[in-house]
């Protein structure tokens, strides 16, 4: 009568192992999170002064200012900004905590299949933040600046609030960085078996009609960032699609080889 009850306790052994050391886990990207908060928040007009440069490149004349409506704007925007950039500069710690946890359930081919993945991962989002930054948010400034001038008799100046434009800088950033990771989306789908090269070029025309309305919809309704987001997506695609060519064909010239590893393996075995 004892035996289930002894089976049922070996069970929650490793259930109660595994919980306490996600709380291990949680507890240390929270302090990471909140150590990098601490020194993002001390360096908060630097890292936003840096975050402005692209408004004042546009504005060009130096006349170019940021005002805030409400009194306490201006600290909640240093506490955004502090926010924003902790979760960055603290998202290796976090990343290298969550693979730590989860490495030791995966077996060595598993693990060396993911591995590029999650190198992959910031790389591609720090190019498209960086595209984003240095590309696109003077562009699409200098367009929106050169509606500044007279108009019915009236002067009209542009004035954006400190909030508004950290909330747009972010979002342009966000936008672009999350957006370049489509390949390693991809590819993921096609090493599960999801998705295949042959069904991502037949979707191809439904690919850019899709990489316009993520355009519309993460950026700011204006033409020029909208395209300048569908375009790198439409190539993006075109090299995921690439890749995968790549990585096929890589993997058909691998499978005989461990066909053939595995066969004296087979064979050395003692018949039951």
């Amino acid at each position: 009568m004892s035996e289930p009850e002894d089976e049922i306790d070996a069970s929650r052994a490793p259930l109660l192992d595994h919980l306490i050391e996600l709380r291990q886990r949680l507890v240390r990207c929270v302090v990471a999170l909140l150590l990098a908060f601490g020194v993002c928040f001390y360096f908060s007009e630097h890292i936003f002064s840096f975050l402005v440069v692209p408004l004042k490149e546009a504005f060009g004349d130096g006349n170019g200012r940021l005002v805030y409506t409400k009194l306490y704007e201006a600290f909640f925007v240093q506490v955004k900004v502090s926010i924003f950039a902790a979760f960055c500069v603290s998202f290796p710690i976090i990343a290298n905590q969550m693979w730590a946890f989860v490495a030791p359930g995966l077996y060595r081919q598993e693990k060396r299949a993911l591995l590029p993945f999650i190198l992959a991962t910031p790389v591609l989002f720090t190019a498209g933040a960086a595209l984003a930054y240095y590309v696109v948010m003077p562009t699409a400034f200098h367009f929106f600046l050169q509606f500044q001038g007279e108009s019915g008799g009236l002067e009209v100046e542009a004035l954006p609030s400190t909030d508004a434009y950290l909330s747009l800088v972010m979002q342009f950033i966000l936008a672009f960085g999350i957006s370049f990771l489509l390949p390693v989306l991809l590819m993921l789908l096609n090493r599960a078996g999801i998705v295949s090269r042959a069904q991502l070029v037949s979707m191809r025309r439904y690919m850019i009609v899709a990489a316009f309305i993520v355009a519309a919809v993460l950026t700011p309704p204006d033409v020029v960032s909208q395209l300048m987001l569908a375009v790198p997506l439409i190539l993006l695609y075109e090299l995921s699609i690439i890749a995968i060519w790549f990585t096929d064909r890589k993997a058909a010239k691998a499978a005989p080889a461990e066909a053939e590893e595995a066969l004296p393996e087979a064979q050395s075995e003692p018949a039951e």
